[in-house]
């Protein structure tokens, strides 16, 4: 329950946020975000690269985001994360605003500010919400932890691996092979 002192935000206050800061909503409580560092910054970009250069030689008709990307999690106001990647392959779910449900598989690229948030608080509204498929993606750890959660099944990989991606049969990402 929450206490009188305790406000609620909704996406409105996100959005009213000033110029350039950035912040998640998660059940009504703003988390803050600072920068990603040029490592982050690197790892998403090629993680992204491949995933859509997969996407398109395969004419699948899932989409693949990359941060800032909006999602609303659930149908209330009070819940909006932007995960580092996002694969939405329900069309109806996107508009110009960005994702509203859950996208099939999210990777999080583990920063040391967000770490609580990626390894726990996102791993439980992710699972909660319906999203298919979780990476935490942790390079100080050199760890890869992939959550099928239709199979309710969790593996970890290093850096030197292929990790196979749990929506698509013939998806393997080679983290050697990155260009990081």
């Amino acid at each position: 329950m929450i206490s009188a002192q305790e406000k609620l935000f909704t996406i409105e206050d996100i959005y009213a946020l000033p110029e350039g800061e950035r912040a998640e909503l998660i059940d009504g409580q703003i988390y803050y975000m600072a920068p990603p560092s040029r490592k982050h910054q690197r790892l998403a970009g090629e993680l992204f690269a491949v995933i859509r250069e997969y996407i398109q030689k395969k004419g699948s008709h899932c989409e693949v985001d990359i941060a800032p990307f909006a999602v609303f999690l659930n149908e209330h106001d009070r819940t909006y994360v932007e995960p580092d990647i996002s694969v939405i392959c329900d069309p109806d779910k996107l508009d110009d605003k960005g994702c509203n449900g859950a996208p099939d598989w999210i990777l999080e690229i583990v920063s040391p500010g967000s770490r609580q948030m990626d390894y726990f608080i996102k791993l439980f509204k992710y699972r909660s919400a319906g999203v298919r498929e979780y990476w935490i993606v942790d390079p100080e750890k050199n760890r890869i932890t992939v959550w099928n959660f239709e199979s309710n099944h969790t593996e970890e990989f290093s850096f030197s691996d292929s990790v196979p991606a749990g929506i698509y049969e013939d998806f393997t990402i080679n983290f050697s092979k990155l260009n990081l």
